[in-house]
Formats: C-alpha cells, sequence, structure tokens
C-alpha cells in the first residue's frame, strides 16, 4: 500500500511552477510555490540527501507568500557543480542563485538541517537578505551530538562506499535497507500512518544523487561544518526552530547557537526530533509566519 501524505490536500491549494536556471555554469531546477507577486519571497534550502520536496510540507502550511525552492547541486534533478560540493561550493552557489531568481536582497533565506549551514554561510559570506531563518540548525559539530556513535557509524559507512570500486560504491549509498535503518534512527512520531509516510518519503527521494562523488563530498561537507562557525558573522535577525528531541544536536548548543548571532531568537518543538519538517511542519511554519509578521509590522 502507498503511503499518503497527510499534508497532500493542503499542498494541492498553493499554485507552483517548475523553472530550471543556469547557476554557476550549472543547471539548478527551483519550484515556485505561492503568488509571485507575494510580498515576500522565502527562499528554502533543503538538507543533505534530500530534494525540495523535502520540505513542501511546511510550504503548505505557509500562506500569502512566494516560495522558491530548489534542488541543490548534485541532488533531486539540480546539476553537480564542477568545482566540487564543500560549504564554500554550496554558499558561492547559493548567492549566485538568489541572485538570479529573486534579485535586489529582499528575500528571507531558509535552511534546514545541512541546508542551515548552507545558508548561514552564504549570509556570512555576503549573501543579502533581510532575515534567516533555521529549521533544525546544525549547531555545534555532528559528532559531539546526543548520538555522536550513529554519526561515526555513518562516517564509516560513506568511507566505505569511498574505499569500494565505483559501481559497488554507487550499489551502497543507495541501498533502500541502509536507508530504512536512517529513516528509523531519525523519526520520532509514533503514528504509525505518519512513520510509514516518512519512511517512503526517504526511499524516494533520498537517494536522488547525480554520483557517489557528489554525495561523499557533501557528506565530508556536512560533518566538517556547523552553524556555530559563522554565526557571530551574521547580523540579520534570525529566527532558530529546533527540536527537543534532535539526536543531531541537543537543545542546550542550540541556546548556545542564539547567543552567537547578534540579533536571534530560538524557538524549540517539543516531543520531536530531526524531522520537524515532516512530523510537526505545521508547528514549524506557525514560528516562521509569526517571525516574518513581526517583522512586517
Amino acid at each position: 500500500m502507498v503511503a499518503t501524505s497527510p499534508y497532500e490536500a493542503l499542498l494541492r491549494r498553493v499554485p507552483v511552477t517548475e523553472h530550471a536556471t543556469t547557476v554557476l555554469e550549472s543547471s539548478t531546477a527551483w519550484w515556485e510555490y505561492g503568488r509571485p507577486d507575494a510580498p515576500i519571497t522565502v527562499v528554502l534550502v533543503h538538507g543533505f540527501r534530500g530534494d525540495h520536496h523535502g520540505l513542501e510540507p511546511v510550504v503548505a502550511h505557509l500562506d500569502g507568500y512566494r516560495l522558491i525552492a530548489p534542488d541543490l547541486p548534485g541532488f533531486g534533478s539540480s546539476a553537480a557543480l564542477a568545482d566540487g560540493h564543500d560549504i564554500a561550493g554550496y554558499s558561492r552557489w547559493l548567492r549566485a542563485f538568489v541572485a538570479a531568481v529573486a534579485p535586489g536582497g529582499g528575500a528571507i533565506v531558509l535552511g534546514h538541517s545541512f541546508g542551515s549551514i548552507v545558508a548561514s554561510t552564504a549570509v556570512a559570506d555576503g549573501l543579502e537578505t533581510p532575515a534567516l531563518i533555521l529549521v533544525n540548525p546544525i549547531a555545534a559539530p555532528a559528532l559531539s551530538g546526543p548520538r555522536g556513535v550513529l554519526t561515526r557509524l555513518a562516517v564509516f559507512y560513506y568511507w566505505i562506499a569511498a574505499a569500494l570500486p565505483e559501481r559497488l560504491g554507487f550499489a551502497l549509498l543507495r541501498n533502500r535497507v541502509i536507508v530504512r535503518v536512517m529513516s528509523e534512527a531519525m523519526v520520532k512520531t509514533r503514528e504509525r500512518s505518519l512513520r510509514a509516510w516518512i519512511h517512503a518519503q526517504h526511499q524516494l527521494y533520498f537517494s536522488g544523487f547525480a554520483s557517489r562523488r557528489v554525495v561523499l563530498e557533501a557528506f565530508r561537507a556536512s560533518v566538517s561544518n556547523d552553524v556555530s562557525m559563522v554565526a557571530e558573522r551574521i547580523g540579520v535577525p534570525t529566527l532558530l526552530v529546533a527540536a527537543e528531541r534532535d539526536d543531531i544536536t541537543p537543545v542546550a548548543a542550540q541556546h548556545r547557537l542564539r547567543d552567537l548571532f547578534a540579533d536571534a531568537e530560538l524557538e524549540v518543538i517539543p516531543s520531536v526530533g530531526h524531522l520537524i519538517h515532516y512530523e510537526v511542519p505545521a508547528a514549524a511554519a506557525g514560528h516562521i509566519d509569526s517571525f516574518l509578521s513581526r517583522r512586517r509590522r
């Protein structure tokens, strides 16, 4: 039986248009939700190994905005970057992408998980934006998280995938059993239908990367960087939407991260982990909408 999205009816009401734009000499696929003439534009940057679909549940709960959701280079329908997939490369790409699709410096930037590192680094590197929103931000080195042993196992897994011959390594990275194990490790909800849908989403979109090189480079970037490394260089108002049971970054680290920013507020959602965007998108959207509404006032 195919797992049904609990957010499908809401998402169907949102107008969506698919686009492709050349950025840094490679094609970036992106989706535009809502009204093109909406007063506020938000650019959404998804997490590691996913694509734009991951943030659609949040999109479904945000009304009255122009929402732009690209696939990160090398993932989903976007082509890989010629110069590699480290944080510096993703920062250059995001700055060029926003300049191409939402010029003028008025677009809000939102990043989830790995996307929080990409988004915050781009803003620290000069991306002009009125505000920054980070959902499940990576507030400290991943290896220091509450379940750092799982991160070390992930490091070992990607090391094996890199050591194997190309075809075998690529197959290991896309292995459905391992993807399911990753999904089980992250999900917190006990609601059976929601769990089934989340696992189905990971099977559908967690292995849509262009090559073994892309995913290995992006993984190294994800465990070698975190938002705390650039927070002090960010002066715009920032919203952190964190999770009480996040296995990658504990709540205490989120409080420390908030204090590194010049102007940041922290909202902690209870009883959820690293999948805020799947498990409680309405709560995340509520915090985002409240933050942006206060800015408008």
